[in-house]
């Protein structure tokens, strides 16, 4: 491992030269290319040099209790070689952590599709209070909301909800958002005070670019009708929706969040560029003989992954079999103590198999 930060700080620092030479400012494109690389490496870079100090101050802690003979400074040593020695067992493992290979995907922004399940208006009213969830969440974290589509009930619920979210590392915690999400509670129009169990299911798709996937376009139908809903004057005015068909996938989307013809075409083709990508991903994993199966789960939609209980007030995260009582401020958004706790368990599961494969 350590032959391998070696290699890695002589290339950061490679970086950094090269960056500081006129030719580099010269050129854009590799101007740019060498502050990502440089941007990816330093947090890693930072994290060894720290490991190095601790491990320097180990080495200082031994010399002055092999020559100190001063009670008083042979413990001030000890103390010193314990505080380098926990350093560094904590700098070891954030250094695997920094070192396991990186999800391609993480930095991209996301297509986020949430549809209701079991439990009909009662399911749709759910999907709708996950989707204002998610809408918080990327108002804290700073990305961007595009809808694409929705399919409204007739009580205020959706029966399907399609949209982006962008912004930086949308993906790496997003995706473990893909799953059933249950809810448990007594529903308004229940007069007898039953808790009705309802499903709403979450599937989270890294956007692909054009150089991911090529589409082509003699495989597209596109349709065009006039938008439905709440939409101002433009609605039922103008043919700006548009219905895009995958034939040779039989894929079908809608888009009619915007007023033009041409931006509700480009925000279908995203939405398709994902789903192809996201089918490519599915079917390359499949084929790998022996596919990790860590204890976060596959990531499936059929799973059932999360329960929020009404009643009790709690929200239950199986895959970690973790329970907080706090379900009012998850549901207004705040979910990174969950997604911190799964991105934990990725990790641990990832070094464990790591060990097992060295």
């Amino acid at each position: 491992m350590f032959d391998r930060l070696e290699d890695i700080l002589k290339k950061f620092e490679e970086i950094q030269a090269e960056l500081a030479s006129p030719a580099a400012a010269a050129d854009t494109g590799r101007f740019r290319q060498l502050m990502k690389e440089q941007a990816d490496l330093t947090p890693l870079v930072d994290a060894y040099q720290e490991y190095k100090k601790a491990r320097q101050a180990e080495a200082d802690a031994l010399a002055m209790l092999e020559e100190e003979s001063d009670p008083e400074m042979r413990e001030m040593a000890k103390e010193e070689l314990a505080d380098a020695r926990e350093k560094m067992a904590a700098g070891e493992r954030e250094l695997k952590i920094l070192l396991l290979p990186k999800d391609p995907n993480d930095d991209k922004n996301v297509v986020v599709e949430i549809r209701a399940g079991a439990g009909g208006e009662e399911a749709a009213l759910f999907a709708s209070e996950l989707y204002r969830m998610y809408c918080r969440y990327a108002e804290q974290r700073r990305w961007k909301v595009e809808l694409v589509s929705v399919s409204e009930s007739g009580i205020g619920g959706m029966k399907e909800v399609v949209f982006l979210l962008n912004g930086r590392g949308a993906y790496s915690r997003m995706k473990y958002e893909s799953g059933v999400h249950r809810v448990q509670r007594v529903p308004e129009t229940e007069s007898g005070g039953r808790i009705h169990t309802s499903t709403s299911t979450v599937a989270v798709m890294p956007e692909a670019e054009e150089v991911d996937v090529q589409i082509d376009m003699n495989d597209c139908k596109f349709d065009v009708f006039r938008a439905s809903g709440n939409g101002g004057q433009c609605v039922n005015t103008t043919d700006s929706a548009v219905r895009l068909t995958h034939i040779p996938t039989g894929i079908v989307i809608s888009c009619q969040d915007e007023k033009s013809q041409l931006k509700n075409k480009e925000k279908a083709l995203k939405v398709l560029r994902s789903r192809l990508y996201e089918l490519e991903c599915r079917k390359k994993q499949s084929e790998e003989a022996a596919e990790r199966r860590s204890q976060i789960g596959t990531g499936d939609r059929s799973e059932k992954i999360r329960t929020y209980n009404f009643p009790q007030g709690r929200v239950t995260e199986h895959r970690i079999k973790l329970t907080l009582y706090k379900l009012d401020a998850v549901l207004n958004g705040d979910l990174d103590e969950i997604l911190d706790g799964l991105i934990a368990a990725d990790q641990a599961a990832k070094l464990m198999e790591m060990g097992q494969t060295a």
